[in-house]
């Protein structure tokens, strides 16, 4: 398995195929999401995901907001419970550390994944609230 870290323009077709096709299985089919999951984010973020196979196995973007701050979104695993979305998480932070200057990283948690992140250190700093009708906390590290 091999882990890909590449800003929007450097992704081949297939790559990026890949990525929205695994976003429609994860957030459309099996959490009934529905809503425009291509919402121009993509054009400014970068994509980080572990491809075996010519498929996108796990997935998430970052992307910078105010503050020199980044955030993480649309973070997925196509399998469950096999731990793909620790190596994920493992290497994408030391991506992060090893190669972009920030002052800290935020993401919206749906409340289920909230002890996986704190795993790596993220912190609840919000009240839960519904996004897509799912229950989220944003969190930070």
């Amino acid at each position: 398995m091999e882990f890909i870290a590449k800003e929007f323009n450097e992704l081949k077709p297939n790559e990026l195929y890949e990525i929205l096709k695994s976003r429609n299985e994860v957030f459309l089919l099996e959490q009934r999401i529905v809503c425009q999951d291509m919402d121009d984010v993509d054009y400014d973020s970068l994509h980080l995901f572990l491809w075996k196979n010519n498929r996108v196995m796990a997935y998430l973007r970052l992307f910078r907001i105010e503050n020199n701050n980044l955030k993480i979104g649309r973070v997925l695993s196509i399998e469950h419970k096999k731990g793909l979305g620790r190596i994920l998480m493992q290497n994408t932070l030391k991506y992060i550390k090893d190669n972009i200057s920030y002052h800290n990283i935020y993401l919206d948690a749906q409340v289920q994944a909230i002890g996986y992140y704190e795993k790596f250190g993220f912190k609840v700093i919000s009240e839960e609230f519904l996004d897509e009708g799912i229950s989220h906390k944003k969190m930070i590290l």
